[in-house]
């Protein structure tokens, strides 16, 4: 029998609270500690969930806890401060989205894991969303036949700074925050971009960044894609925070549509069904969709820790959907197309 992989948590946020129930439905796992730098935070989370001890020195809890792997939920500017300083402890690391700030500091990540000799993850969970996957499962069965366009929706009036108020303070927002969520589905789709396309707008004065981007891309299998996000969407139907999508192909479409229905047309006619989330006991109904895939994504990490199964969501896989949102900002920027294959990173700068 497997061993239990004992983790720790840095960070005890928002997201944290999603993150550590989704590793309590999980073998395999055993919680030992929370850091947080404001020490009450990680001792309320503690006391939910059972964790023996808490910490405001994350480095104090690596020495004493020596854990196999630590998960990090904090915010992006610290992800390569605590992922680079469990490499120096060797332990494996998880990292929540958006992988890092900016190339150097990803580049930075993966090279500490790299020469410490542990593994580097991002948890990357929208490409785990059922709906997602059920998607992928009917493309692979070629019925839709050669892709030829497809358009990746994640629009609505969610007041998301409400819940995560440090957004309103990001000078880039949408792309970062959600961007890097909806490229990695263009990806896992798709494949990759040959070349990248972006506009943004601002339409909340209240924000410091821009809260609308319409990206168009030319696939390597020779399709087009076209993703669109917005915070500032005011629509009849509400979907907050559903993916939609539509996808078109030689020998017909697939359409995702709210609350998780998929039609699939061909030439014999339309077939629907729905791609129903795992509701838990702890999921917010309004996330099901997000929060079920929070297990998912942890599962796939966690056999690949084990060395069960390989991980999807890698840095080194992440890393090129963070540099489509660094091309997108450059796009933006210069209002031009980017051809990847020519596209360095270090052009890019935030702001």
């Amino acid at each position: 029998m497997t061993r239990k992989l004992r983790f720790a948590v840095i960070g005890c946020g928002f997201w944290a609270d999603y993150q550590i129930a989704a590793w309590k439905e999980l073998d395999g796992v055993e919680l030992v500690a929370l850091y947080n730098r404001t020490m009450n935070k990680a001792e309320m989370l503690a006391a939910k969930y059972g964790v023996p001890r808490c910490y405001d020195d994350a480095e104090k809890m690596l020495v004493a806890e020596k854990p196999d792997f630590v998960d990090i939920i904090t915010d992006v500017e610290s992800h390569a401060h605590f992922t680079e300083m469990a490499a120096r402890h060797s332990v494996q690391v998880i990292c929540q989205k958006p992988m890092a700030s900016g190339p150097a500091a990803a580049a930075g990540m993966m090279a500490a894991c790299r020469l410490s000799g542990v593994s580097l993850h991002i948890h990357e969970n929208f490409r785990w969303q059922a709906p997602i996957r059920q998607v992928r499962e009917i493309l692979d069965s070629g019925i839709i036949g050669e892709l030829f366009k497809a358009r990746v929706t994640y629009c609505s009036a969610f007041p998301v700074v409400m819940n995560q108020p440090f957004l309103a303070e990001l000078e880039e927002f949408i792309l970062t925050d959600i961007g890097s969520h909806i490229l990695d589905v263009c990806r896992f789709l798709f494949g990759e971009p040959l070349s990248i396309y972006c506009l943004t707008y601002r339409v909340n004065p209240l924000i410091k960044g821009e809260d609308v981007a319409n990206i168009a891309m030319k696939m390597k299998n020779g399709m087009f894609c076209f993703a669109e996000m917005s915070y500032a969407s005011i629509l009849e139907c509400e979907v907050f925070p559903q993916t939609l999508l539509l996808i078109e192909g030689s020998g017909g479409s697939i359409r995702l549509e709210a609350d998780y229905i998929i039609k699939v047309t061909t030439a014999s006619g339309t077939q629907t069904l729905r791609a129903e989330p795992v509701r838990y006991d702890w999921v917010d109904p309004m996330y099901a969709v997000v929060h079920s895939s929070i297990v998912d994504c942890n599962r796939n990490i966690l056999r690949a820790l084990q060395g069960l199964e390989p991980a999807e969501t890698t840095g080194s896989d992440n890393y090129k959907t963070m540099r489509l949102v660094w091309a997108a900002y450059e796009s933006s920027k210069r209002n031009a197309v980017i051809e990847l294959r020519d596209f360095n990173v270090v052009l890019h700068q935030p702001g």
